[in-house]
């Protein structure tokens, strides 16, 4: 019987193989994201501090130009100070800013990445259930296939049995009638 089941049940196990497959590309694309967002959440405090480096940077050269100008025009250096005040209020309230806005973006991220693991875990878990089902389906399915495909070998077999029997019902009467023939 094993001729005829053989390819049902191996045609069963590759379905099988391939829904269990795609369930871990399923999970593997979930773990991929989220690696990327957990990684994009660690690149924040670089990105931070090389954008305040420029900043700073910045605030340095506006300096040095005050102090070129301080240098080479007599008188100014009242007028130069103030303006320098000015800058570094300036400066100083665009670092705060600078830094504020960061903590609000990684504190933002760090709650997405937290709303995204939390999601995908109950995505996970759903679909892990659902596949489940599925092969427990398939499994049935594929008994009933494998018992269906049983049945019609032995009805074959039968049916084979009884060809061979008409058969050699037939070859005897041919026999019988070509004794009578030759007496």
């Amino acid at each position: 019987m094993t001729q005829y089941t053989t390819p049902v049940t191996t045609a069963f196990e590759m379905q099988r193989a391939t829904i269990e497959q795609s369930q871990q590309a399923v999970k593997q694309g979930i773990e991929f994201q989220k690696n990327v967002s957990e990684a994009m959440l660690g690149s924040l405090d670089s990105q931070e501090s090389a954008q305040r480096r420029g900043v700073e940077l910045a605030q340095t050269a506006v300096h040095n130009y005050l102090d070129t100008v301080e240098s080479m025009v007599p008188g100014v250096a009242p007028t130069v100070e103030e303006i320098r005040t000015t800058v570094d209020e300036q400066y100083e309230f665009l670092l705060e800013n600078h830094a504020e806005a960061f903590e609000n973006v990684e504190a933002e991220w760090a709650e997405g990445v937290e709303s995204y693991d939390e999601m995908t875990g109950d995505v996970v878990a759903a679909l892990d259930e659902q596949i489940d089902l599925l092969v427990e389906a398939h499994e049935d399915l594929e008994d009933q296939s494998v018992e269906a495909v049983e049945q019609w070998g032995d009805q074959l077999e039968d049916l084979q049995d009884q060809v061979e029997e008409v058969q050699e019902q037939v070859r005897e009467v041919q026999e019988q009638a070509a004794d009578a023939v030759e007496a």
